[in-house]
């Protein structure tokens, strides 16, 4: 498989890594983790982070699927037109998200969208699959879904306007190298049309430098998640290591700083194995036959 690929690319395995490898499900219970107690909360740091941990994972999945989703289309449509004045509005949209922070955007949101026009709640954040009655008003799973895409929207806006103004800007950099290149100028001697080699020649291969800028804005998505959840009051980890800050709860704080440098180090590795999945020239080790 593509991932036991990688670890062999990355180091040389040993054979005792490969059995345990093999036997991780075996191995894993018998070191168990113990972070500590929480001096605060009088419970097992491990426990408060699995209770927290989903909450923010929800949140930062559903900022990157927000940037991503966002920011691919205005990336190509801003190369594809480029010095137009759609060019121009997505560069200064671009612009506007990577000099704002992510707390000035919820405080932002918070005023103009709950407290003038009501649409949004404030704060909280509701779990998609949280039981029907332990939500508010819900009588059914469809409306605790309902009720959390209603939660999740103003923190997912205010935590991916980051990702998406950067993963825009690699985007139309990406895009206009490789529309400049010969293969393009050629594609469009022999009359293909633009669209086509924007979708099938182009696309592509333009996708390793924003591969590369997702798993790094895996930083600074953590990050804005300890701002946007104190701001919207969500009871993540972001929250969580404030609690622990400003209590001197330095098991607490030592638990989630490790949670958080595993989250960021599992990214980076999916980052690098997705080269393999655009890009056929990267193998990790693969013998040609």
């Amino acid at each position: 498989p593509l991932w036991l690929r990688y670890i062999n690319y990355i180091g040389d395995v040993s054979p005792i890594w490969l059995s345990t490898v093999d036997s991780f499900p075996y191995v894993v219970p018998e070191f168990g983790v113990d972070l500590g107690r929480s001096l605060k909360y009088g419970a097992p740091v491990s426990q408060k982070i699995m209770e927290r941990l989903p909450v923010t994972l929800l949140l930062m999945g559903s900022a990157f699927t927000f940037a991503i989703v966002t920011a691919v289309p205005l990336g190509v449509i801003s190369a594809y037109r480029r010095n137009k004045p759609t060019d121009h509005v997505s560069r200064v949209v671009a612009l506007v998200g990577v000099s704002t922070p992510s707390f000035w955007i919820g405080l932002l949101l918070i005023i103009v969208f709950a407290f003038y026009l009501g649409w949004f709640p404030a704060s909280n954040l509701v779990l998609p699959w949280a039981s029907p009655e332990s939500v508010d008003g819900a009588s059914t799973q469809w409306d605790v879904f309902t009720t959390a895409i209603h939660h999740l929207i103003m923190p997912t806006i205010a935590l991916g306007t980051l990702q998406m103004a950067a993963i825009t800007r690699i985007e139309r950099s990406a895009m206009l190298e490789q529309l400049s290149q010969e293969y393009v100028q050629l594609a469009r001697a022999y009359g293909v049309s633009d669209r086509k080699i924007l979708r099938k020649h182009a696309f592509r291969p333009a996708q390793l430098p924003v591969i590369t800028i997702v798993g790094l804005q895996l930083t600074a998505a953590i990050g804005g998640a300890v701002l946007t959840e104190t701001v919207f009051e969500i009871n993540g980890m972001g929250r969580l290591i404030i609690q622990g800050i400003q209590a001197l709860d330095y098991p607490l704080i030592m638990g989630t700083t490790i949670v958080f440098g595993l989250v960021f180090v599992i990214g980076v590795i999916i980052t690098d194995i997705s080269y393999a999945y655009v890009d056929p020239r990267v193998s990790y080790g693969e013998q040609e036959t």
